[in-house]
């Protein structure tokens, strides 16, 4: 073969080869948008019928969040990334600037300056955590997780600054044990925890805003005298199945605003960042203890079913 045919032969290859890229390339989509817009508080949201949203993660679709270690220029730093399943540990982190410095200064949000959700990848296992900041910024909380496997830790934050951004970064746990892998519990519109039932009704959209109302009963009557917690009567954490993205949404209205009331309905508004299978955790407050109900929902799909109720939180919260 001359060099002239071997040059030809070799261009042509080249040019098939970058094409089938480019085209895998174009049929993929990002799961994280690559510049998330500024954080909005949810009481302000429009109304799910005004929502605009085409139902392909378009712009008015909230990013998925929690699936970064960095962003915004700042790093979950997990100083624990290994504990053993069934003994309580220390965790400790620190939220570090893009200078490597740890963070100090936060604004409040929902009475806390950081929350912290620690959830296995099975979804079966779940904590709300509200750790301590020490004065050098590092952050630490107990925690006792009942299972062996893995789990993401999910800090949620805004640092202190007049155009700071809402943050949700995560990080790998791992607990180690024998391990034994479970499924996703089934869809319920109908979780029991604690002697309490809790109804869902509506499911998440993708790529649209839709509401989320759970109704709160105990002994077959409703609870008409919820108490506020976290500034509201009801605290809502809606994690995807297989990659754990985490979506924060707050209710709609809250506790003095004069519309409001303390139960037994909890009305929420939520866009899912994409269809697929949703594990939501509900938690609220009643006489002086905190519960938390859980609920499998599907976005862009049927809605969930009336199986079996499936509201059990392995070992519930962790407050």
């Amino acid at each position: 073969m001359n060099n002239g045919l071997r040059i030809t032969t070799f261009a042509a290859a080249l040019a098939a080869t970058f094409g089938a890229a480019y085209g895998v390339g174009q049929g993929i989509d990002p799961v994280v948008a690559d510049s998330p817009p500024k954080h909005r508080d949810e009481h302000t949201r429009p109304a799910p019928e005004q929502a605009e949203g085409d139902g392909h993660g378009g712009h008015d679709t909230p990013p998925a969040g929690g699936l970064q270690i960095s962003e915004g220029g700042y790093t979950l730093d997990l100083d624990t990334p290994r504990v053993t399943a069934g003994k309580q540990a220390d965790l400790r982190f620190t939220v570090r600037d893009a200078g490597g410095r740890a963070v100090t200064a936060y604004q409040r949000e929902h009475d806390k300056e950081l929350h912290l959700i620690v959830a296995s990848r099975d979804l079966v296992t779940y904590r709300h955590l509200h750790p301590t900041r020490a004065a050098d910024g590092t952050w630490s909380t107990p925690v006792d997780l009942p299972r062996a496997g893995g789990y993401r830790v999910f800090a949620d934050f805004t640092p202190a600054g007049k155009d700071a951004e809402n943050l949700t970064l995560g990080a790998d746990l791992a607990a180690s044990g024998p391990y034994r892998a479970r499924p996703l519990p089934p869809a319920s519109t109908t979780a029991r925890i604690d002697g309490y039932e809790v109804k869902l009704s509506g499911a998440p959209q993708p790529g649209k805003a839709s509401e989320l109302k759970l109704k709160v009963s105990r002994d077959g009557k409703p609870v008409t005298d919820l108490q506020p917690y976290l500034g509201a009567y009801g605290h809502l954490v809606a994690l995807r199945s297989g990659d754990l993205a985490y979506l924060h949404v707050h209710p709609n209205g809250e506790p003095g605003d004069g519309t409001t009331r303390p139960g037994p309905d909890i009305s929420f508004t939520a866009t899912a960042p994409s269809a697929g299978a949703y594990r939501l955790f509900l938690d609220f407050k009643h006489e002086g203890e905190v519960h938390t109900a859980a609920f499998t929902v599907r976005a862009g799909g049927a809605a969930a079913g009336s199986g079996t109720p499936e509201g059990h939180v392995e070992d519930g919260h962790g407050h």
